[in-house]
């Protein structure tokens, strides 16, 4: 029988080495609430380049992803908006046990792409000069919840509820107010702020006073490795950073 030659056993290691990489390799399919978007493909791509794992992201309303989970839906993970839907996957036993935590701390905006058309004080509201106020399902969404909270604190809602034009999620309600369909809109301040880049139009950052506090946490869906590496990457420093860099807290 005829020794491998030197060339055939470099190409038998090859295909072994790819193999071998291929099966330790995962894909992670991860759900996630759609003002949380920009800040988490920074890290996917980090922790992409730092392991052999590929990172997908669903991004939808948060309300819309945990009906989708309950249903059955192949998540790894659920990056939500708010702490009520991680807690209810918690307790139907759906989520892992004690993989929940706090992920960011959201804050809302009123925003407008056009420069000094929304003062520092929200004012802009009060005179109604404007067709269409964008805010995201407060059913489905809970910058929309908290968009409903600061109009009924400011005794706005019942004057204004015939000008609001609602997105099922709040990346919907972004696009509305930067395409001009409607002429301002509550967004997430993630939506509009970048690292080391002015923000665009102009804002009136709500006080905290006026809504409930958008904690926004995060679940296990999946007990995997690759997943759980993940969500351990998530709570790294650099993640923290980039975390911060797109307006949210992380305290």
């Amino acid at each position: 029988m005829r020794k491998p030659t030197l060339l055939y056993t470099l190409l038998v290691t090859i295909v072994l080495m790819l193999v071998a990489g291929q099966t330790m390799a995962d894909e992670i399919r991860v759900a996630v609430a759609s003002n949380f978007s920009n800040a988490i493909k920074h890290i996917a791509e980090r922790f992409e380049a730092n392991t052999q794992h590929k990172v997908t992201l669903i991004f939808g309303s948060t309300g819309k992803h945990y009906a989708q989970i309950k249903n059955g839906a192949p998540f790894g993970a659920f990056f939500a908006a708010d702490v009520k839907r991680p807690k209810l996957l918690e307790e139907e036993g759906v989520a892992r046990p004690g993989s929940r935590f706090t992920y960011a701390v959201g804050k809302l905006i009123l925003w407008s792409p056009k420069s000094g058309y929304v003062d520092a004080e929200g004012a802009v509201l009060e005179p109604r000069q404007f067709h269409h106020l964008a805010i995201a399902n407060p059913k489905l969404a809970p910058y929309g919840k908290a968009a409903h909270e600061v109009l009924q604190a400011r005794g706005l809602w019942d004057a204004l509820r015939d000008y609001v034009v609602r997105g099922e999620n709040i990346g919907q309600t972004f696009q509305f107010v930067k395409s001009g369909n409607a002429e301002l809109g509550f967004i997430a301040y993630s939506q509009v702020k970048r690292p080391d880049h002015p923000i665009e139009g102009s804002f009136w950052e709500v006080p905290q006073s006026l809504y409930t506090r958008i904690e926004q946490q995060a679940v296990l869906l999946k007990d995997d490795a690759a997943v759980r590496a993940f969500m351990s990457f998530v709570k790294k420093a650099e993640s923290l950073e980039i975390i911060r860099g797109f307006g949210y807290g992380t305290e």
